[in-house]
């Protein structure tokens, strides 16, 4: 297994990494319905047994849980990953979510991500939206304050264009960018990954399957049966005409990966981790069964030919 570098950081990253998305659980805008806190610390003991080296969350997934599940799967574990973690989504106790990029908020919000995650530093502290888009340079300023402070080791950022990562430069090194990337949504191709790669920004991409869509394993009949709660009964991607088009595009995957004895999640992952520019993929698991089923992308790669496949799919 290969490991690659983070950007300017010392981290080298396995192909992939446990995304703690889903692990928040449900009753919140954009939970994916209920989940058992014991199936996922599972889960994430499963995929660090099998050799993962790091694990993303952020603040607000589950609204602080999903920070208090991953501290819980990694009590009295020997070796450590990196972990990774958000900040600037925040919520009332009403749950409703706005974007906070204020220095004293950002402070606050370290400090309690620390506490939740019982750590005494967060290997990658990254903006999870930028917005506002006024108090950007002001995010960044305290991310890269609370670095000299060594409350951080590495900064970056997550869903910023181009423009707005220029912004940062200008104040700090960019250590990662965090952009959404899957065979059903490569718009970062056209601008954001190439100019990671010149500026040498690592990049770790979210969504590599569409939220569960290319796992060869989603149905019509099971996005019929998922709780209203969960987001991916709004989501465009999991609504006709493009539903069609992306079963479609899984099914092929499975055709791909039944050649390999690999899933076609595992074939989903391995279209985001064939780009130079790519650093390594989030991978979400919510049971140990699915960590199984995904960690062959830890060194699964896909042929020229297979990539022409799927282009033409």
């Amino acid at each position: 297994m290969t490991k690659k570098r983070l950007g300017n950081s010392d981290m080298e990253l396995t192909p992939i990494g446990v995304g703690a998305w889903a692990i928040g659980g449900g009753g919140w805008k954009f939970g994916w319905g209920p989940q058992d806190d014991t199936q996922s610390i599972a889960a994430i003991q499963a995929a660090l047994d099998l050799g993962v080296n790091w694990i993303d969350t952020a603040a607000v997934y589950g609204l602080g849980h999903s920070e208090e599940v991953v501290a819980r799967a990694l009590a009295g574990r020997a070796n450590r990953p990196y972990v990774f973690t958000k900040c600037e989504r925040m919520w009332d106790d009403q749950g409703n979510i706005s974007g906070v990029l204020k220095a004293e908020s950002v402070r606050r919000e370290c400090e309690a991500s620390l506490r939740r995650l019982k750590l005494d530093v967060i290997d990658l502290y990254q903006i999870h939206w930028p917005e506002p888009d006024l108090d950007v340079e002001e995010g960044w300023s305290t991310l890269a304050k609370l670095k000299e402070e060594g409350k951080v080791r590495w900064i970056g950022a997550s869903n910023f264009s181009v423009a707005q990562l220029q912004r940062c430069e200008k104040i700090a090194p960019v250590t990662s960018l965090q952009p959404p990337y899957s065979a059903i949504s490569p718009e970062v191709e056209r601008e954001i990954l190439p100019y990671c790669l010149k500026q040498k920004i690592g990049v770790i991409v979210y969504s590599p399957m569409k939220s569960g869509l290319l796992t060869g394993t989603m149905t019509r009949e099971r996005i019929a049966a998922m709780p209203e709660d969960d987001f991916r009964k709004r989501a465009l991607a999991f609504q006709e005409p493009v539903l069609s088009r992306n079963l479609a595009l899984a099914d092929k995957m499975k055709a791909i990966g039944s050649r390999h004895g690999r899933s076609a999640g595992e074939v989903a992952i391995a279209w985001t981790l064939r780009n130079p520019a790519v650093t390594a993929a989030i991978v979400g698991m919510r049971s140990v069964d699915q960590a199984k089923g995904v960690i062959g992308a830890m060194e699964f790669r896909l042929s020229d030919a297979e990539a022409a496949e799927i282009a033409a799919a």
